[in-house]
């Protein structure tokens, strides 16, 4: 509630500020952000509703001082791509997948650590506390600024094999996973076969019968038409998608420092509203899935699988750094 207060007060500031500015005769110069995102402009994909309302909330905080210029659908290449435009001050923000983040700041892997988040609201508050600030900060690394975490969902997997209800159901199934080691070295450990593929190639692989599946959150399967490919979807929750917002350092220093100012409070204003979207667009995209014919089921024991992933946290909590795995486990327990 305070976050939220807080927030209210700041735009009504801002507004106040852009009222005085227009009466007094006075503009604006308009500032042109391009933001990319590899999946759907879709109304209900969470990278999607995550730009809309990121430039939604900058014409609210400065009427008419930012342009944002919208790259949907990989028009300026794959995540992995999109990441390189961002160091290099090439590409202005982005909203990226936690899991390729994590392949040039590797403190990024905690989020990506199997059956960590046991829920959204648990998720938001590691990645909104200390720990998600630990993380954006290491970006700076990386010459990019990060905004936050925008809600990707948890991550689920589909197939035209068979339904998933327990660890032997995933067993010599061929599923395109992100080109990072934690997914890779995940299904694995429960006895599938991981197929590293970037974004871009994964449909049409689907369709051939390259693979089996894949793993995606449920507005990702339904916004990029993965109901015309796969038979199962298995609600596995098997990690929490997290998206990065994310703004170029070089494009960041270019700004005055009360634009700066105000597109961090714009970015925080617009994760709040797509987290809300997002839940209220999941129950309502499952029931969609089914009408489109997949067949939907939980897994029986969230415990079976748990344990087959365990080892994956000692291997890689050296590289995420073992003060802030420890914290993220301490807030989660």
């Amino acid at each position: 509630m305070k976050s939220s207060l807080s927030l209210n007060v700041i735009k009504s500031l801002c507004l106040t500020t852009a009222i005085i500015f227009m009466s007094a005769g006075l503009t604006f110069a308009t500032t042109t952000i391009k933001i990319g995102w590899t999946t759907s402009d879709g109304e209900k994909d969470p990278y999607a509703i995550t730009a809309r309302e990121f430039s939604a909330a900058l014409n609210e905080l400065a009427p008419g001082a930012f342009e944002v210029k919208y790259f949907p659908n990989r028009q300026l290449g794959d995540e992995k791509e999109m990441v390189e435009g961002l160091s290099f001050g090439t590409l202005d923000a982005a909203v990226i997948t936690n899991a390729v983040i994590a392949n040039v700041q590797p403190s990024f892997q905690l989020n990506d650590m199997p059956f960590l988040y046991g829920d959204e609201s648990q998720a938001h508050k590691v990645l909104d506390g200390p720990v998600g600030q630990k993380l954006l900060v290491n970006l700076l690394k990386n010459k990019i600024v990060g905004l936050g975490f925008a809600e990707g969902g948890f991550r689920h997997m589909i197939n035209n094999v068979r339904p998933v209800y327990e660890p032997s159901d995933v067993l010599k199934v061929k599923y395109r996973v992100m080109q990072n080691q934690v997914f890779i070295k995940m299904f694995s450990s429960l006895g599938g076969n991981a197929v590293p593929m970037a974004w871009g190639e994964a449909f049409t692989a689907m369709q051939q019968g390259a693979i089996d599946g894949l793993e995606i959150p449920v507005a990702v399967i339904y916004s990029n038409k993965y109901y015309e490919v796969a038979k199962y979807l298995s609600l596995t929750k098997h990690t929490y998608s997290a998206l990065g917002v994310m703004f170029s350092q070089r494009t960041f220093n270019k700004l005055s420092k009360d634009d700066q100012e105000t597109v961090k409070i714009a970015a925080k204003l617009a994760i709040d509203r797509q987290r809300t979207k997002a839940a209220q667009n999941a129950k309502e995209i499952i029931e969609m899935l089914k009408a489109e014919g997949m067949q939907v089921n939980d897994i029986k024991n969230p415990k079976d699988f748990r344990v087959l992933v365990t080892d994956i946290y000692e291997e890689f909590k050296p590289k995420i750094g073992a003060d802030l795995f420890d914290q993220a486990l301490a807030e989660v327990e």
